[in-house]
């Protein structure tokens, strides 16, 4: 039945959102993810629908996973393909008391199950079971099955996260390659792409757009985000993106794979960590709540992230915004405000926000200008709170907090040599001219979406309550069309943006 409230960022009441297997079936999406919960209890999938990313329709266990002595009492991230009337969902295997003899880690291999009713029930096939080449890879990463067929007249192939035996340990992830006739029975064959860049390439996925195929993947060893590259080629060889690093978000949307509906509009599923006790301070930790960014290919083939339509259309009713100016010489200007402020700062603040919203903002840029951007729940002097900040001379967007972490007493120890989120930037085309920010905020996580391009996703845990700023910073900027939008219904009860299962877990630790 339909979730109470409407949550902007899913998640279930009873665990977290980890690695999401998208489908599109019957006119909506059909999101597999893996359900993080209590540990001990293993690792099931999970399966909730959506037609538009706004009305949620829990389905119960997608995928169970095996009993404590079974390979999948961890069943981890895999995929689903159609083919002669059946679905064939493969899928990670792991138990923790299953043990590679050379390494002592817990192996993993790859599974199979197969639904001859329109994926109502799966009946798994334990005897296509299989492990890496020990000879080659390492038995202890062989995860993430993504099984695709480029040519209709040619093999099944399946993509596998794994890593080579020898080799600098950072730079031994490789993505391992299998071919199938029949979807049973698998041969390894030669790497479908081995750069020596990362210590694994996790939840690889494959698609094309027009004339481009792109490879999609997630790695934990320099930036612990999600990526792509570029081919003409459905086996490569891959490119990095021209002017880019190829990063889909930042560091707080992870493990993100893809799907598209009917009319060939894609889209990616990640997930938003949440962070160790609930704290802007806390590690990031596996799992959290799901994040969804349209997929739009651009003229030359680079890939833009947007906010997804229907999510933008849910929010529809407008709450009145007005500013007070702290600092800085701010004016009306064509139904907007304008501050220039060459060697200072300025900011002005609004009422309280909303604990859900979308925000939007068309800010002028002048030529020159260090930064500029918004505050989120930010105090009365616009001193404290978050900031989405634009810096045009570093060509970045980037997320920051104040006050940072005290590390003492000192008017000096105030984490003035922590420059942002570090983990939270991504690089941006900030010319002079007009650009288009949205930021959509629901309880503690949130996605901030510049010109309809670049995403970027995070937390913010310490400040729950304060008002909207806008500020510049060495500059000159002009904000039009500044506006705040609710959605019309309640959200549940529960405390904002926190699944129950994990603030239970906080209140018993």
């Amino acid at each position: 039945m339909p979730l109470q409230g409407k949550q902007v960022f899913y998640s279930p009441q009873d665990g977290f959102v980890g690695d999401v297997i998208p489908f599109w079936h019957d006119g909506e999406f059909w999101l597999y993810y893996l359900l993080d919960r209590h540990p001990g209890e293993g690792t099931p999938w999970r399966l909730v629908r959506t037609g538009d990313f706004v009305d949620f329709v829990e389905a119960g266990t997608g995928l169970a996973n095996g009993d404590a002595a079974a390979d999948d009492f961890n069943a981890y991230t895999g995929s689903i393909v159609e083919a002669d009337g059946k679905h064939h969902l493969f899928y990670t295997g792991q138990n923790p008391k299953i043990l590679d003899e050379r390494t002592g880690v817990p192996r993993q291999v790859v599974m199979h199950a197969i639904s001859h009713d329109g994926m109502a029930t799966w009946v798994k096939q334990p005897e296509d079971t299989f492990t890496a080449p020990a000879d080659r890879y390492d038995l202890a990463d062989w995860r993430d099955p993504f099984v695709f067929r480029p040519d209709p007249q040619g093999p099944w192939r399946m993509l596998i996260a794994s890593r080579h035996l020898t080799g600098p340990s950072r730079r031994r992830g490789l993505i391992a390659q299998c071919v199938s006739w029949d979807l049973h029975n698998w041969e390894v064959t030669e790497p479908f792409w081995d750069p020596a860049l990362y210590v694994t390439h996790e939840c690889p996925d494959v698609f094309s757009m027009g004339e481009w195929w792109y490879l999609v993947y997630s790695e934990f060893s320099e930036r612990f985000t999600t990526r792509y590259r570029m081919s003409h080629s459905p086996l490569g060889p891959w490119q990095l993106p021209p002017g880019s690093d190829g990063s889909v978000d930042a560091r707080a949307f992870y493990a993100a794979k893809t799907a598209a509906d009917e009319r060939g509009v894609r889209y990616a599923f990640g997930w938003i960590p949440t962070r160790l006790g609930l704290s802007d301070d806390g590690a990031w930790e596996w799992a959290g709540e799901l994040a969804v960014h349209q997929v739009v290919q651009r003229q030359d083939g680079t890939l833009d992230f947007r906010l997804p339509a229907t999510i933008r259309d849910s929010f529809t009713e407008t709450v009145e915004v007005g500013f007070t100016a702290v600092l800085g010489a701010w004016s009306s200007h064509d139904e907007g405000l304008r501050v220039s402020v060459p060697d200072g700062h300025a900011c002005a603040v609004a009422e309280d926000l909303p604990d859900q919203f979308l925000l939007s903002a068309d800010i002028e840029v002048a030529a020159g200008t260090s930064a500029v951007g918004v505050l989120l729940r930010a105090s009365d002097d616009g001193d404290e709170g978050y900031a989405v900040r634009l810096e045009p001379r570093d060509g970045r967007i980037t997320f920051d907090r104040w006050p940072r972490q005290h590390t003492g007493e000192a008017q000096w120890q105030i984490g003035g040599d922590v420059p942002q989120v570090l983990e939270l930037e991504r690089a941006a085309d900030l010319t002079p001219g007009t650009h288009r920010l949205e930021v959509l905020v629901d309880g503690t996580a949130f996605v901030a979406y510049l010109d309809e391009r670049v995403a970027m996703s995070g937390r913010m845990y310490d400040r729950r309550d304060g008002g909207l700023g806008l500020f510049v910073t060495e500059g000159q900027a002009t904000f039009t069309d500044v506006s705040v939008r609710l959605r019309p219904l309640t959200r549940s009860t529960r405390r904002p943006g926190v699944p129950l299962v994990r603030e239970l877990m906080e209140e018993t630790t």
